[in-house]
């Protein structure tokens, strides 16, 4: 199996930072892909920013400017720098990966716990 521990997530006034991280752990042979996804009450789940292993990164037009996703291979992590902070922020953020746990198996998909992050005006 594959456990994800996220951590960064908090209360912040608007204009603030933020920094969160996934870390992935367990049967892993290569990470494929690293995502950050939110949900706010009431809203779906919606995708925040993507790379790939080769590094390629995608970021929603909500946050692009103001979220930086990045990964760190030897770390089995991934981080979202957050900045500039709107109260329309504010959700839970959990983190997704897809993971080969061997050189023979299919890609399997993870999630995190979530981790809550709120933005004050």
């Amino acid at each position: 199996q594959v456990q994800l521990v996220e951590s960064g997530g908090g209360l912040v006034q608007a204009g603030g930072s933020l920094r969160l991280s996934c870390a992935a752990s367990g049967n892993i042979f290569r990470i494929d892909y690293m995502r950050w996804y939110r949900q706010a009450p009431g809203k779906e789940r919606e995708l925040v920013a993507g790379i790939t292993s080769d590094g390629s990164t995608n970021h929603a037009d909500s946050v692009k400017g103001r979220f930086t996703i990045s990964r760190d291979n030897e770390k089995n992590t991934v981080h979202l720098q957050m900045n500039s902070l709107r109260p329309e922020d504010t959700a839970v953020y959990y983190c997704n990966v897809g993971v080969y746990r061997n050189r023979w198996s299919y890609l399997s998909n993870y999630w995190g716990q979530g981790t809550q992050v709120t933005v004050s005006s």
